[in-house]
């Protein structure tokens, strides 16, 4: 099966979705955002990744920025922050260098390494992306904290791989039908960005709908 490109979702959407699928529902579905500190220091970090395409080389590697990827497969769409093409023997070939070159994806991300495979699962993703591209095998990628200003080796794994493909066929279903899962209060929401609109404290104890009927009977009683 192959989507049509009005139906591919944001490849970021998947770390989104990795945290928090109601959060991802809100943003993707609903069109809703609120930026807080982090997610503001995060843009601005993404924002220097991705000044527009650029590419250069460092002795065997060819560093390339803000690279368009997609995937008719996956149904995904996206940028990758930084994809460093090495020298390699048993590589591919790229349009304006001589030689062969094994692909790297590089995901830049504000904070620290987290406990989950959050942030692993969108590298994941865009490595699957590169591959139904450049009819490639990518085996592992790195991924860029900002707080530590150190990068972490990823192996793309098939369980990561399966992973992917099931949270964006979930990530498809829910689409296609608009829905947006109810909340599950946990501890990280007190972090969430959309936490104001979420209003989790509210809903894990009443539905949308029951407490604007409460509301508005209180409102006629009075």
């Amino acid at each position: 099966m192959e989507y049509k490109e009005d139906d591919f979702l944001m490849l970021s959407g998947l770390q989104h979705f990795a945290f928090c699928r109601r959060q991802w529902a809100l943003v993707h579905i609903d069109q809703l955002w609120d930026d807080n500190l982090r997610t503001t220091e995060g843009n601005m970090l993404h924002e220097k990744c991705h000044d527009g395409y650029s590419s250069e080389c460092r002795r065997d590697v060819v560093i390339s920025r803000g690279i368009p990827v997609f995937s008719r497969e996956l149904g995904v769409s996206g940028e990758c922050d930084v994809v460093e093409f090495r020298s390699a023997a048993n590589g591919i070939p790229i349009s304006g260098r001589s030689g062969l070159f094994e692909v790297y994806p590089v995901e830049y991300k504000h904070g620290k390494p987290k406990d989950s495979d959050i942030d692993i699962l969108q590298l994941v993703g865009q490595a699957m992306c590169l591959e139904e591209m450049l009819c490639c095998t990518i085996t592992s990628g790195a991924i860029f904290y900002g707080e530590t200003k150190h990068r972490i080796h990823v192996d793309i794994t098939p369980e990561r791989r399966v992973a992917v493909k099931q949270m964006l066929a979930e990530m498809h279903m829910l689409m296609q039908r608009g829905y947006v899962p109810k909340v599950k209060p946990t501890v990280s929401c007190k972090a969430c960005s959309l936490k104001d609109l979420c209003l989790p404290s509210l809903l894990k104890s009443t539905s949308v709908h029951d407490y604007l009927e409460e509301s508005l009977g209180k409102e006629a009683a009075e």
